[in-house]
């Protein structure tokens, strides 16, 4: 129950603010409602990690309530460590972009309380979709996260604002049409197996033949690689990042896109574990080349917005490449990585839109020097880039580290590649830091102010975390082990033997004993 009242109390709250309607100016009242609202899901969530069993299996808090009994659709909830992971990330950063959104410039001030309704629903629907355990309720879910994202984009975006929406729903509904025909898929599959159910723990029961299962894997993967997003299904994610105001590319990059490492760790891997082997050689080099291409990509952009998203490309890819490389490492990495990429990015987003907003231009070239003008923004600039670099003692170092490690016993090209990744990101976040922060001050950026009270206390939770995950990040491993053990077995590739240096010669050793 407590599931449903966490993803219930977001929903509840853009109802509020879409009743209140549009003003003829901006006013507080929707803001606070819609802070306090974020604030009471933070509150819940919290609740339900003290709930949470840490030595218990499989999903937990369940509720599971006969939905649509013609084709076996349950309205199920349920949350292992994976799931409960996201959540917190979702309930952690929800008031932080509601907080900075307080002084967003949008295209009409007049529906404020609009945009931010459209940001609760966000959550709300984010939340369903990390606790969902039928397959049908889902899909629903997730296609129904396009629609906030797709009005906050079109709606209260930059002057390209429409095309970057368009863009942006096409390439999504077309992933969404490929996992409905393997949800249809799924309906014909359960159906001759028995009763027709989408229940994950029924779904995982049945035998298929390997061209239905590789078929019905497709389908998903296709909508999982274009939300996460995977080259080269990444191109629309540049450009909704770019039109996008700092709280919306937050939800849509550190928030809904990891829907899509979430379903390929939960549902690709919890119901195809034999097809997901079959694809994992393609698919961990589709990730190794977002992994550089990102990069190469980030070193080039000018735009700080555009900067910032394809260095998610590039993080994402070693997110999916350590899901598919099979080791406990390396998909407990990942999932960590997703957490953390999640805070990191999320700092960047908001610290860069207040240079932004105050520059009036997202060009590097139109900063330099600003440290000198704003040495707190600065500070906190520098600390989010370091953790998007992956520093050592930030929160992000340690779960890149768990999948390059875990890989490297998998495939050692592969992680040998993906490690240039990590020379690449200090290039790209280093040139960016360097070009808007240091040197003289360029006399049109004077006017970049330092932060305010309210914009610290948006940022200030994520630095935190970040250091502090960075030099404990075993809390958080606790909780994501067990599921991630669960995840190994169903799929049957266990942890490859440790890797021999240097043979041992039986007769050296017998001499040198002697």
């Amino acid at each position: 129950m407590i599931l449903t009242i966490l993803a219930a109390i977001p929903l509840l709250g853009a109802g509020v603010l879409a009743a209140l309607g549009s003003g003829p100016a901006p006013h507080q009242r929707p803001k606070t409602i819609a802070l306090a609202f974020s604030l009471a899901a933070l509150a819940v969530s919290v609740v339900m990690l003290a709930m949470y069993d840490l030595g218990a299996d499989g999903y937990q808090l369940t509720i599971d309530v006969d939905w649509i009994s013609a084709f076996g659709a349950h309205f199920a909830l349920g949350v292992n460590g994976i799931g409960l992971t996201l959540i917190l990330l979702t309930t952690v950063l929800t008031p932080l972009v509601v907080l900075a959104a307080w002084g967003d410039r949008l295209p009409d001030p007049s529906r404020t309380s609009s945009y931010l309704a459209w940001m609760l629903a966000v959550e709300g629907l984010a939340i369903g979709a990390f606790a969902s355990m039928d397959a049908f309720l889902f899909y629903v879910l997730f296609e129904a996260t396009l629609i906030p994202l797709y009005f906050l984009i079109g709606a209260f975006g930059g002057a390209n604002r429409s095309y970057a929406a368009v863009k942006f729903l096409i390439y999504n509904l077309v992933g969404g049409l490929l996992m409905l025909a393997a949800v249809v898929g799924l309906y014909v599959v359960s159906s001759r197996a028995g009763d027709p159910s989408y229940l994950i723990t029924d779904l995982q029961a049945i035998d298929m033949n390997t061209t239905t299962e590789r078929l019905l894997f497709v389908g998903f993967m296709a909508a999982f690689a274009i939300k996460a997003p995977l080259w080269p299904l990444h191109t629309w994610l540049p450009d909704a990042a770019a039109q996008s105001t700092p709280s919306t590319s937050v939800l849509m990059v550190s928030v809904v896109d990891k829907i899509g490492t979430f379903g390929m760790l939960v549902w690709c891997l919890g119901i195809f574990p034999n097809a997901a082997q079959w694809a994992a050689p393609v698919i961990m080099t589709l990730a190794v080349i977002s992994i550089v291409y990102g990069a190469l990509l980030a070193i080039g952009q000018d735009d700080i917005r555009r900067l910032i998203a394809f260095t998610s490309v590039s993080h994402f890819g070693f997110i999916v490449l350590g899901i598919f490389a099979f080791t406990t490492t390396s998909m407990a990495g990942s999932t960590l990585y997703m957490f953390n990429h999640g805070l990191s990015t999320a700092a960047l987003f908001l610290v860069t839109g207040v240079m932004i907003a105050r520059r009036g231009s997202a060009s590097l070239g139109a900063f330099g020097g600003v440290q000198k003008v704003a040495p707190i923004l600065s500070g906190i600039f520098l600390i989010a880039g370091l953790s998007s670099l992956s520093l050592p003692g930030l929160a992000p170092f340690v779960s890149e580290f768990m999948v390059l490690a875990g890989t490297f016993t998998r495939s050692i090209p592969a992680a040998a590649v993906a490690t240039t990744g990590i020379v690449l990101a200090a290039l790209y976040i280093l040139i960016m830091y360097q070009r808007t922060m240091t040197g003289p001050l360029n006399p049109e950026a004077a006017s970049v102010t330092d932060l305010n009270t309210r914009e610290i206390s948006s940022l200030a939770p994520a630095i935190v975390l970040i250091v502090g995950l960075g030099f404990f990040p075993q809390p958080l491993l606790n909780v994501i082990n067990p599921a991630i053990d669960q995840v190994s077995s169903t799929v049957g590739v266990g942890d490859p033997p440790p890797r021999t240096a240097v043979p041992i010669d039986a007769a050296s050793t017998e001499e040198g004993g002697e």
